[in-house]
């Protein structure tokens, strides 16, 4: 006779085992028809499931969180069973939810083509209208890899034999007379699909995900509650495409990359200067927080590697070199190290604590060719890096202080919407459970004692530590996982590190904190280009300003103009090229310059300059210092 605890607290008793669908039918009729799955006691299960014992419920519709992933789900087992109607001898392999979507990996000798993607939907669509039943089944192992065997699915017989335990039963998911191996769970029927996916993109896979294995053909696409939703994500999309930096990055001579330096960055003047201006900003706001700055090597010996950790635990991420006198060193893959090895240089008292550390340093880490990303995935970066050396008692009021400068920072770029991410303590790692305890406290009391909200990732930190992940969201409403907050008594530990405490005592052990506010100054770039749409701010455009000539009798007025603003600060470049003033205009228009400055005989005889902004408004006639004064105004203004 099973209780039923429903989420409000309310309870519900029933005479004999009844499904996740009876519950929701005893509450009412409407929840009944809008019933998608459930959950008992935290699980996700099918709304056939039935239960026997005492269990806490909440009924899935498709107004819970949970409810996308399940959709996404089902879309791609009613993809796979469109493309075996339409396409037979096709196999299917592996077909899971993902971020905003789906993909299931196919095994077909002929490709797909874009049009096969619009048969295919169709074809979806049409399995939704027949409204199947989605009933789950239990096989013997034998039995189900016969079953699989004698339809040619050798790929699903390999999942059977390498992913599902010897003493487990097998489970299947059965919609009309196509079924595949899965765990599950899923909706009733192939009627409560929603209507709202679209199949997205076609692309290329490996078996298994191993470059030495069988190549597959995958299907993307994209799924939601309703045909809204789905509307708003492919605007979103449509704005991403025009937004891509790599697009933008080659519009606005920005930079490039090369296949002799895959996954390195070729900064052009206009990229670089960017990339400069980020650099002193941050300098500056380092510096207004009691932070020095620091500079260590890019290549170490293997052994401070090793006793770091990284070289056991990191080591596939690592470029590595042996010199002719067989010793191992490595180009770094992070800054910390080296950050501790000038702590250790000369004798360091709890007055020099907190010690704030910064460098920008240069990191290199292998990604796999097929990940690498324009700015966003590269191989070789820069890091806003700091390390900060505190005692135990200073731990908690320094991570405060990070994350307020963080959070400060971001609103300058125009970011205020971010998610803060508390990722504890990972199977993989260095430390004993007592040392975790202590630094998990300080990042999660930190948080809860200035008001923030957080999101707990349980076994997503470091190896050596936990870690704040500050996730922004852009103008288009996607999310960038960008600053990173860590705080660690283990490589102190191991690198045996110490202070010179209050009482003369020389072997106190600080923590360590270690901090980066953009994350990589390459893939922040690649963000802002996004986010601004190539438009940055004035403050930070690498052009603030062009000078315009209508004639060539105006060349000398101009060189000397520009070497003027030059002078007050204004980043200005001059276009005296043979012309109309209009083309000009329209040029540096789409090069998002912020200000398009006019010249003719009149502002030369006069003195002025006649100032047009990149949205067409036409400010008038302004005197050189006059225009200098408005920008040097406007950037402090927007900073």
């Amino acid at each position: 006779m099973p209780q039923v605890t429903l989420p409000d607290g309310s309870s519900r008793s029933f005479a004999q085992p009844v499904s996740v669908q009876d519950v929701a039918a005893d509450i009412g009729a409407g929840l009944a028809k809008a019933t998608l799955a459930g959950k008992v006691d935290g699980q996700m299960v099918d709304a056939s499931f039935v239960i026997e014992n005492d269990a806490e419920v909440s009924i899935i519709t498709s107004k819970s969180d949970e409810a996308l992933e399940l959709i996404r789900h089902d879309a791609a087992h009613v993809m796979a069973q469109a493309v075996q109607e339409l396409y037979p001898g096709t196999q299917v392999t592996i077909g899971p939810a993902i971020e905003d979507g789906f993909y299931y990996d196919f095994a077909r000798d002929e490709p797909f083509t874009p049009a096969d993607l619009e048969k295919i939907e169709n074809r979806m669509r049409e399995i939704v209208g027949r409204d199947l039943p989605i009933t789950r089944e239990v096989w013997d192992r034998e039995d189900a890899k016969r079953a699989f065997a004698d339809l040619g699915e050798h790929y699903k017989v390999e999942i059977i034999n390498d992913l599902i335990a010897e003493d487990e039963d097998v489970s299947v998911y059965r919609q009309g007379d196509w079924f595949d191996v899965c765990r599950g769970p899923h909706l009733p029927s192939t009627g409560k699909l929603p209507k709202a996916f679209k199949l997205t993109k076609l692309a290329g896979s490996y078996w298994r995900g191993d470059s030495s294995n069988d190549t597959l053909q995958r299907i993307y696409g994209t799924a939601w509650r309703d045909k809204k939703e789905l509307k708003d994500y492919l605007h979103r999309l449509e704005e991403a495409e025009k937004r891509d930096h790599r697009k933008l990055g080659r519009k606005l001579d920005l930079f490039h990359f090369t296949d002799e330096a895959p996954g390195s960055v070729f900064w052009h003047p206009k990229g670089w200067k960017l990339f400069l201006e980020l650099l002193d900003y941050m300098r500056q706001r380092q510096e207004d927080a009691g932070y020095v700055e620091v500079n260590t090597p890019d290549v170490m010996d293997r052994s401070l590697w090793e006793t770091s950790g990284h070289w056991f635990n990191y080591r596939e991420n690592m470029f590595s070199t042996q010199t002719e006198d067989e010793r191992i060193f490595a180009l770094k893959p992070m800054n910390c190290p080296g950050s501790v090895s000038m702590f250790a240089q000369g004798l360091k008292s709890y007055r020099d604590l907190p010690l704030r550390m910064a460098e920008f340093g240069k990191v290199h880490r292998y990604e796999p060719s097929g990940a690498l990303h324009g700015l966003m995935r590269v191989r070789h970066f820069t890091q806003d890096d700091a390390h900060i050396y505190c005692t135990e008692e200073q731990m908690e009021q320094e991570c405060i202080d990070v994350v307020a400068l963080v959070l400060d920072i971001y609103k300058d770029f125009g970011f205020d919407d971010v998610v803060i991410k508390l990722s504890t303590r990972p199977e993989k790692r260095i430390g004993s459970d007592e040392v975790w305890d202590k630094l998990e406290g300080a990042l999660s009391n930190a948080l809860e004692s200035m008001g923030l909200e957080y999101v707990l990732y349980p076994g997503e930190g470091a190896f050596y530590g936990p870690k704040l992940e500050f996730v922004l969201r852009d103008a288009i409403g996607r999310d960038w996982q960008c600053g990173t907050l860590q705080v660690d008594m283990n490589l102190p530990e191991r690198f045996d590190i110490s202070y010179v405490d209050e009482n003369g005592s020389r072997d106190r052990r600080p923590v360590m904190l270690h901090r980066a506010l953009f994350g990589s100054l390459e893939r922040f770039i690649g963000i802002l280009i996004e986010h601004y749409e190539g438009k940055f701010p004035l403050w930070l455009s690498p052009v603030q300003a062009v000078l315009l000539t209508i004639t060539d009798k105006q060349d000398d007025y101009v060189k000397d103009v520009q070497q003027r603003l030059k002078r007050r600060g204004v980043r200005v470049e001059s276009d005296l090229r043979n012309e109309k003033v209009g083309f000009k205009i329209r040029e540096h228009t789409l090069q998002a310059v912020p200000y398009l400055l006019v010249i003719g005989d009149r502002e030369m005889a006069n003195g002025e300059v006649a100032v047009r902004t990149q949205g067409g408004e036409d400010l008038g006639t302004m005197s050189v210092d006059a225009f200098a004064e408005h920008v040097q105004q406007a950037v402090a203004e927007l900073r």
